[in-house]
């Protein structure tokens, strides 16, 4: 789970969930492998397989490096909340033990009900 600088609710907007999600996929072509992500209007929940090669620190930074410049680089006016570029919190948790996995998916696609957060859905979709 990581959190945003200063628990801004920045998840509520379907549009900066997508962007966060594709920023963290982009690290799919290291070898990272995501099960579910869900968010929770100041946070995001995921699952990752990080290859060996990374350690968790690494894996760490790379993963918020990712999605913050992708959050910067598509939604230019956060540089407003975040002038430092400051955009993910130093918390993290890490949980991979004594919690099944089904249930742990689950948790992470509930997040916004977890929460009671209202998704925006401001992305429009193309007709066909």
């Amino acid at each position: 789970m990581f959190v945003t600088h200063k628990r801004k609710n920045n998840f509520r907007k379907l549009s900066h969930q997508q962007i966060c999600e594709a920023g963290l996929r982009e690290n799919e072509k290291f070898g990272f492998k995501f099960g579910p992500i869900g968010f929770g209007g100041t946070h995001v929940h995921f699952r990752v397989d990080v290859p060996k090669r990374y350690s968790k620190q690494v894996a760490e930074i790379m993963l918020k490096k990712s999605s913050a410049s992708r959050m910067f680089k598509e939604k230019p006016n956060f540089l407003k909340l975040y002038p430092d570029r400051h955009f993910w919190s130093g918390y993290e948790h890490h949980e991979s033990v004594g919690v099944e996995m089904e249930d742990a998916d689950r948790y992470i696609e509930n997040q916004a009900a977890h929460h009671g957060i209202e998704v925006i859905r401001d992305v429009q979709q193309t007709l066909s």
